[in-house]
């Protein structure tokens, strides 16, 4: 038996969770505090904020979330960034088992908007891409049908702990359920793990988001997305210049800012 087959075995998933929890503390916590007590365009009571940071960490405890809390509360703060008069949709590209989904609806629900949600729910495509290692030194391999999570899986989890009245939802491959869409878009979450996949999202998303709108990417550790994201030659094929860019190469969680 492995040690984390082992760890699994005499700490049980509770004491695992807390541990967890309190090891990303320290990171999480400055971003927790900002949308606890930071003033937002949209109006958004205290309690409200209270009650998304709980649904957060309620959703990380039965779902598998491979994100930090942190990082989904910086989506929801450029959400609620956004002037209600504002017309414009959220996305999300990628939900694996739906826990950034149930967290995401729930913010979606209170600003009004409709969330917009593009899976195959089959897993990862086939694909050619050599991975190896992420910008930290971990493994980071991505073989086809890895971070599968079925339609019904992730409605389950929205259902049961976000509101799946304001989803729809996108099946199919990106390249074929994104060229048709067209609404405009004031946050966009992307965590596709290929190069070829951000690829796309960047291609069909970024040019839908309004003026102020942000783009994230979750996968800002990984080389080949980097070297995606740095290509000047990508975003004039996009069509425009090489827009704001924040966090790219140091953190996980990308800002792309137009």
């Amino acid at each position: 038996m492995g040690m984390k087959q082992k760890l699994k075995k005499f700490f049980p998933w509770p004491l695992r969770y807390i541990y967890r929890k309190l090891h990303a503390l320290p990171e999480d916590f400055p971003t927790l505090a900002a949308f606890l007590f930071k003033p937002t365009v949209f109006p958004l009571s205290f309690l409200d904020r209270l009650r998304l940071v709980y649904k957060c960490y309620r959703v990380s405890f039965s779902v598998d979330c491979p994100h930090m809390e942190s990082e989904i509360l910086q989506v929801m703060q450029a959400i609620f960034a956004t002037n209600a008069t504002t017309k414009g949709v959220i996305v999300e590209a990628g939900s694996f088992k739906g826990g950034s989904t149930a967290k995401l609806s729930a913010a979606a629900h209170l600003s009004g908007r409709k969330f917009v949600v593009f899976d195959s729910f089959e897993g990862i495509p086939e694909h050619n891409e050599k991975h190896t290692k992420n910008i930290f030194g971990g493994d980071a391999y991505f073989p086809p049908g890895s971070y599968a999570g079925s339609l019904n899986e992730v409605k389950t989890a929205v259902k049961r702990f976000g509101v799946l009245p304001v989803c729809e939802f996108k099946k199919g491959w990106f390249e074929d359920t994104m060229p048709a869409f067209k609404e405009p878009v004031i946050a966009a979450y992307v965590d596709v793990d290929l190069e070829s996949s951000t690829k796309t999202c960047l291609e069909y998303l970024y040019p839908l988001l309004v003026k102020g709108g942000v783009l994230f990417s979750q996968d800002g550790h990984l080389p080949w997305v980097i070297d995606l994201i740095n290509d000047k030659k990508l975003w004039q094929h996009i069509g425009g210049e090489k827009p704001t860019i924040i966090g790219l190469g140091k953190k996980k969680l990308v800002l792309i800012k137009k």
